[in-house]
């Protein structure tokens, strides 16, 4: 008969949750101004720079408002240098009552039109010429681009999105703890909230899709302000380095922390405990290799161990296999007892 030993020691106790990754940044790449796309400059899917042009649209029509607006302007300019001309000659004349004053009165009122037509139009060759750097549709965070929501010779407006990049390292994961897991955590949570970083703040684990575990771990950055009152959660941010890309957006992942220590736990396998209409036990080998069925209360699952709250001992012998075919008070022959050991 195959037995493990009890074990009583302290036990790091893991939460683990559901989370959703998100960019840290995503944004949205949408044009300033309205024209037709002439050139998409980036490759789907790569990684782009902040100020990197993605999109083009066509200049052609900003370049002309752009050209209007610089020769109002210069005409402007020559106002205001005749109307300049007009007060500097008519001020002597005036003062001789060569002519009226009203006409020097005429004379500054038109210069100072023609000052206030210069200023307009220096603004509005300033808006024409952003308006033609507007047609360079840039990206504005590092990040991975997705795929181009418009084509070639679309007409777009600054509703439209081209496309959307993601700033990914490191990269978001969100996800939702019980009301009475936040209370335990509460402490810890809030003393980050007011930009102290807890130093005993448990690192995340993350487990991906296909049962690995990322190797860099996680910090938290935030709670949200208020619990979910549909669900009883409340919505947890932590982020992930992130080097080589790898992590996307969208993608589905379990994150794993360690809460509490359990001081002096019990553990047995997992294998050494029975079920029987909602109830737990195990069978205990004595000194004299008689087996005492006990029932016990099962705790927290530490990988293929059970916490148990009492019924064994430390050191005592609990039968492993073959619990089918012993009974209470029966004798047993058992093999050297194996030790459980945490699994990873």
């Amino acid at each position: 008969m195959e037995v493990a030993t009890v074990v009583q020691k302290d036990v790091p106790i893991y939460g683990e949750w559901v989370a959703t990754l998100d960019g840290y940044v995503n944004a949205q790449i949408q044009p300033q101004v309205t024209g037709y796309i002439i050139r998409q400059t980036y490759k789907e899917g790569s990684f782009v720079r902040k100020g990197q042009m993605l999109f083009q649209i066509d200049p052609r029509p900003f370049q002309a408002v752009l050209d209007q607006a610089k020769a109002q302007l210069a005409q402007a300019q020559a106002q205001l240098g005749k109307t300049q001309l007009d007060v500097d000659r008519d001020t002597p004349l005036a003062k001789e009552r060569a002519i009226a004053q009203s006409q020097l009165d005429n004379d500054v009122q038109a210069n100072l039109a023609a000052k206030a037509a210069v200023k307009a139009a220096e603004a509005q060759v300033e808006q024409t010429d952003l308006n033609l750097g507007f047609t360079n549709v840039t990206s504005l965070v590092d990040g991975i681009a997705g795929i181009a929501q418009v084509q070639i010779g679309n007409l777009v407006s600054p509703t439209a999105v081209l496309t959307s990049v993601s700033q990914v390292n490191p990269i978001k994961a969100y996800f939702p703890i019980s009301e009475q897991e936040y209370m335990h955590f509460a402490e810890r949570i809030n003393s980050h909230n007011q930009q102290e970083v807890p130093s005993d703040a448990p690192p995340f684990d993350l487990i991906l899709a296909d049962g690995s575990v990322y190797p860099h771990k996680g910090t938290l950055l935030l709670t949200d302000r208020q619990i979910d009152v549909t669900t009883g959660s409340i919505r947890v941010v932590c982020a992930f380095p992130n080097p080589k890309n790898i992590l996307r957006p969208g993608q589905f992942g379990r994150v794993r922390a360690a809460g509490d220590v359990r001081t002096g736990a019990l553990l047995v396998p997992q294998r050494s405990v029975t079920e029987l209409q909602g109830s737990y036990q195990v069978a205990v080998v004595g000194n004299d290799n008689k087996v005492s069925i006990r029932p016990v209360k099962v705790g927290e699952r530490v990988d293929a161990m059970w916490i148990l709250e009492g019924g064994v001992k430390p050191g005592e012998l609990v039968i492993v296999e073959g619990l089918q075919k012993v009974r209470d008070g029966a004798t047993v022959k058992v093999k050297q007892p194996t030790t459980p050991k945490k699994g990873g």
